[in-house]
């Protein structure tokens, strides 16, 4: 469980960011959903303390990557979540500040452990 850290979930499939913060949320994350570039520009924008951010790069161009050097630029550590295992896809993401890379279909345990290791909690 987590104290006040907000993880902003970013995601082109609505149902998946539904999914994805009421998993989060039961786990006792708040979470912000972002489904397009501006949203995620305006959650980074807000006094709200964002601890991590889950970016699933499914259904997005190029401009990703963008997004991801933003959060970068804002000290918010990242993880990308992709639809396939790629090689230029994980130095895509880690050369853009991603701390870490998981494919989809998303292993629960593995994804928590990634959460709690970015947001400084213990496993």
């Amino acid at each position: 469980m987590t104290g006040n850290s907000i993880i902003l979930a970013v995601d082109r499939n609505q149902r998946n960011l539904e999914l994805l913060a009421q998993f989060l949320n039961k786990e006792g994350y708040q979470t912000i959903a972002a489904s397009s570039f501006e949203e995620v520009a305006q959650a980074i924008g807000e006094p709200a303390r964002i601890g991590m951010a889950l970016v699933d790069i499914s259904g997005f161009d190029r401009r990703i990557w963008d997004c991801c050097e933003q959060l970068r630029n804002h000290q918010i550590p990242f993880l990308i979540l992709s639809p396939k295992q790629s090689a230029a896809i994980q130095h895509e993401s880690l050369s853009r500040g991603a701390r870490s890379m998981l494919v989809k279909p998303l292993i629960v345990r593995d994804l928590l452990s990634i959460v709690h290791s970015l947001l400084g909690e213990p496993a």
